[in-house]
């Protein structure tokens, strides 16, 4: 298949600049793969649409304020986004812009209101994908010091100052539920939970549990190449608990569903699964699987999940999951995100929902 295929026209004023007054006042396009139909509804309709005995599982990790600024010797402006930490104080990290700074380059770091700090990020060395490795002095630990000079970073379609302190991004451009840190991108779809519905959902009987993917490259990094056999994904680090994989192989054994909320939850189930003939295995790992149809899913029934960018890696994996092992799902996916264009549903992260059964 072609990255092409996934294209799709989107006026930018659907684009949400900013999260709805309530979590989970966001819309939901309800969509029947065995009828290849779809239905508006509310996210709160999500509670009908669960099953006593559903595994709903989340995706845990807590975003970072991975975003810093600081000034070259030379004074100019370099923005620095922490992706992964290999050591401490040494991150992998991308620069804006990044062309100038070469193995020895300094970069003194800024607050978000433009105060100079006394932590220095040191150039290491360029790797062949863009990533520079960064080297941290002046603080123990920078992970310490990111709630006092760090932004979170959101995607770049959505618009804000590095000093905009008028926005309540760093409350709900994260969910409920956050707890390992680890992330430099939300798990979207997990945004729109609320602790009532999360509750209402156990009360109805729905077994509620969590994994852990550490979002970086691998989720938002545009593909390049014309065919998809040819796109490599970049490596993220996850975990699956034991209790997570004993529910979850309990429900499949039993013939109840696995509802994933979100793309990243998707990678690690059907991952793990993948090198486990079917089975959930607890543990930590890294994962790199790319998922685009007409890729098979051995765990996944259902799917909560936001509306993606046009050739995307995540819009691949929706349609995959569309008409598992088939290649039908992208026609589905596209006619269910153009009536959601004509409806004008709110997209991206900040955006509305979908669900998948």
């Amino acid at each position: 298949m072609q990255t092409s295929d996934f294209n799709y026209d989107l006026p930018p004023e659907l684009i949400a600049q900013q999260p709805t007054p309530a979590r989970d006042q966001s819309r939901l396009l309800i969509v029947d793969r065995a009828a290849k139909s779809w239905r508006h509804g509310q996210f709160p309709d999500l509670l009908s649409l669960l099953h006593p005995g559903d595994v709903l599982v989340l995706n845990n990790s807590k975003v970072i304020p991975a975003r810093l600024r600081g000034r070259k010797e030379t004074g100019g402006v370099v923005e620095i986004l922490l992706l992964e930490e290999t050591v401490t104080n040494q991150w992998w990290c991308l620069l804006k812009p990044g062309k100038r700074v070469r193995a020895g380059t300094e970069i003194q770091l800024e607050a978000p209101d433009g105060n100079q700090t006394n932590i220095v990020a040191i150039a290491k060395e360029k790797d062949l994908e863009g990533r520079y490795l960064i080297e941290f002095t002046g603080d123990d630990n920078i992970l310490n010091s990111l709630g006092s000079i760090g932004q979170i970073p959101l995607p770049p379609y959505i618009q804000r100052n590095f000093n905009d302190t008028q926005n309540n991004d760093l409350e709900r451009y994260q969910t409920v539920f956050a707890a390992p840190p680890g992330s430099v991108a939300a798990p979207t779809a997990g945004l729109h939970y609320t602790p009532d519905l999360l509750q209402q959902a156990r009360a109805k009987g729905v077994k509620i549990h969590e994994i852990t993917l550490h979002v970086g490259l691998g989720t938002f990094l545009p593909v390049k190449s014309q065919r998809l056999a040819e796109h490599k994904m970049h490596s993220e680090r996850f975990s699956v608990p034991p209790e997570t994989a004993a529910a979850v192989n309990l429900a499949k054994t039993e013939g109840r569903r696995v509802v994933a909320t979100g793309t990243t939850s998707v990678r690690v189930l059907e991952s793990v699964a993948a090198n486990n003939k079917g089975r959930l295995i607890p543990g930590a790992g890294r994962t790199e699987i790319f998922i685009f149809p007409p890729s098979p899913f051995r765990i996944v029934d259902a799917l909560v999940t936001n509306f993606h960018l046009p050739k995307s890696t995540l819009l691949m994996l929706v349609s995959a999951f569309a008409t598992p092992g088939e290649l039908e799902g992208r026609g589905l996916m596209l006619s269910a995100y153009a009536e959601a264009v004509l409806e004008k549903y709110r997209f991206f992260s900040y955006g509305d929902a979908m669900f998948i059964s």
